[in-house]
Order: C-alpha cells, then sequence, then structure tokens
C-alpha cells in the first residue's frame, strides 16, 4: 500500500508543483494547456492573486511529492515531508476552494464554468490527499 500512495502522491504533487511552476515562469503556457486562467476569463484581481499564489506553491507544494518518493524507496523521512506536504495541501484545497466560493458569491469573475468545476475538483482531490497522508504521517511517527 506504501508504493502506491507513495506513486498516487507523487504524481499528484508533480501535476500541482508542476501546474504552479508553469503558471510562475511560463504563463501563457500554463493558460494554453488549462493550468492558469486567462487574464480576460477572470477578475483581474483574482489573476493577480493566482499569479502570487503560484509564486508561493512553487515555494511551498514540492513537500508532498518528496514525501512520495521518500515513501517509495521506504525512507522513515517520508514522515516528516509527509507532515508538512499534507498539511499544505490540506491548506491549499480549502483555502482554494472557499475563496472561489466566497468571490463568486461577491459576483467576482473566478473563471468560465468548466474552469471552475475542474478547480474544485482538483482542490478537493489535493486537500483530501493532503489529510490522508498526514493522517498517515502522524500514525507513522507515532
Amino acid at each position: 500500500m506504501a508504493i502506491i500512495w507513495g506513486l498516487f502522491i507523487t504524481a499528484l504533487a508533480l501535476v500541482c508543483w508542476g501546474g504552479q511552476t508553469l503558471a510562475l515562469f511560463a504563463p501563457a503556457a500554463a493558460e494554453r494547456y488549462g493550468l492558469a486562467d486567462k487574464p480576460d476569463d477572470v477578475d483581474p484581481a483574482f489573476y493577480a492573486d493566482g499569479r502570487g499564489e503560484a509564486a508561493w506553491d512553487f515555494v511551498t507544494l514540492w513537500t508532498l511529492g518528496v514525501a512520495g518518493v521518500l515513501l517509495l524507496v521506504d525512507a522513515s523521512a517520508w514522515a516528516y515531508f509527509g507532515l508538512i506536504g499534507g498539511a499544505i495541501y490540506v491548506y491549499f484545497g480549502g483555502r482554494g476552494v472557499l475563496a472561489r466560493q466566497r468571490m463568486a458569491r461577491q459576483g467576482i469573475r473566478i473563471g468560465s464554468d468548466s474552469a471552475v468545476r475542474t478547480a474544485y475538483w482538483a482542490l478537493s482531490i489535493w486537500g483530501v490527499a493532503g489529510m490522508i497522508t498526514l493522517i498517515a504521517a502522524i500514525v507513522a511517527l507515532d
């Protein structure tokens, strides 16, 4: 089971961290591949928030991927990265969903219907995976 979970969170983190890294360093490419919002599709403040979030995510989101790789090679240090990465992904997913819901209720343009649905699904998956990893890391350290 550790190998399956290690593969899963490594792949999940690569998509998330990779997408945010692309959004930071090559925003046009990220927009073209649907990994970031196009400026014309969203409110300017939401777009600016997304660019700032991409910068911070580049710095932080790699931790879950490292936890996955360490889990794959059966290194006990995975649990420390799992605690940090899991917590970051729980925050990332929760903040992303709740902030979008609040902004949408206030009439702020947060993207096309399909982009918003995709964001909700992806953020929920990342948040749940973060929570499972966080719990597994706590158990592993106990």
